[in-house]
């Protein structure tokens, strides 16, 4: 069932690329993914932020149905708090408590998964941010796709920038990958708050979901701050500066995130109606 859903999430989603990722129907059979949600209630710009009311429900547990109706696998919320853990429960989800003193949203991650899975049943691993409550399922699916290749150890999103502003706003991350036409997946050389490359071109907006191998994340996890990844405050260049091969998948949308009051605001109005 999963391999299936690889398949179709990568055809139906990246849609410039429909022959070079029908393949994965037959290289990703070894995938059998689990999704992970990352929640702690600590957020400087929005308090208490996984548990905002949405229509009802809270914001983490709109990302968790989400996440469900992806079908792509088992999902859980790795908690850094017990609020959020109760909220979870309620809903009818599965919750798992993590150290709430972790540094970062993958280490709750592998924390989480190492808990809920400790005989290693899940080999991939979703990590889907705690603060996108409006995300379309296919996009957790699509994650997926790189991964048909073997080579690629993790794999996220991105999407062609159309708004010339966002190239030189240091809160876009560009994605550098030289994608030639027709290609749709492609291996990244950087991430970069600046506007690069230089020149005319096609400049790639990164959505930060990401599927790691569960090597892959055990690996990334041990790994120490990069020079690189300080400097950007990107923590996905401590893998590129360890020589971990990150390939992106395009998507046609940008999910939208809740930092701010009115991003709050807006999330509300649209799953309100």
């Amino acid at each position: 069932m999963a391999t299936w859903h690889v398949a179709a999430y990568a055809v139906g989603i990246v849609n410039r690329h429909i022959v070079v990722n029908w393949k994965l129907k037959e290289k990703a059979s070894f995938v059998n993914p689990i999704v992970v949600i990352p929640a702690r209630l600590a957020s400087t710009r929005l308090p208490k932020k996984p548990l905002a009311n949405i229509a009802g429900q809270p914001m983490v547990v709109h990302v968790l149905r989400r996440a469900e109706e992806a079908c792509i696998g088992p999902v859980i919320v790795a908690c850094g708090d017990k609020a959020i853990a109760d909220a979870v429960i309620e809903a009818g989800g599965e919750a798992i408590m993590t150290d709430p003193k972790l540094p970062s949203g993958s280490d709750r991650v592998f924390e989480a998964l190492q808990k809920y899975d400790p005989t290693r049943q899940y080999d991939t691993v979703v990590n889907l941010q705690g603060d996108l409550p409006a995300i379309d399922p296919s996009l957790i699916g699509a994650v997926l796709g790189p991964l048909g290749n073997t080579s690629v150890q993790i794999a996220t999103l991105a999407t062609e920038v159309r708004d010339e502003t966002e190239k030189n706003d240091p809160n876009v991350v560009k994605a550098v990958v030289g994608l030639g036409d027709g290609e749709g997946v492609g291996r990244v050389l950087y991430f970069s708050r600046a506007p690069v490359p230089i020149g005319d071109g096609v400049h790639y907006h990164h959505i930060g979901i990401y599927a790691y191998r569960r090597l892959a994340l055990e690996k990334f996890v041990s790994l120490p701050e990069s020079v690189l990844e300080k400097r950007e405050n990107l923590e996905q260049l401590r893998a590129l500066e360890a020589g971990m091969r990150i390939d992106i998948a395009l998507v046609d949308t940008i999910p939208d995130g809740v930092d701010t009051p009115a991003d709050l605001e807006r999330a509300r109005a649209r799953l309100e109606m």
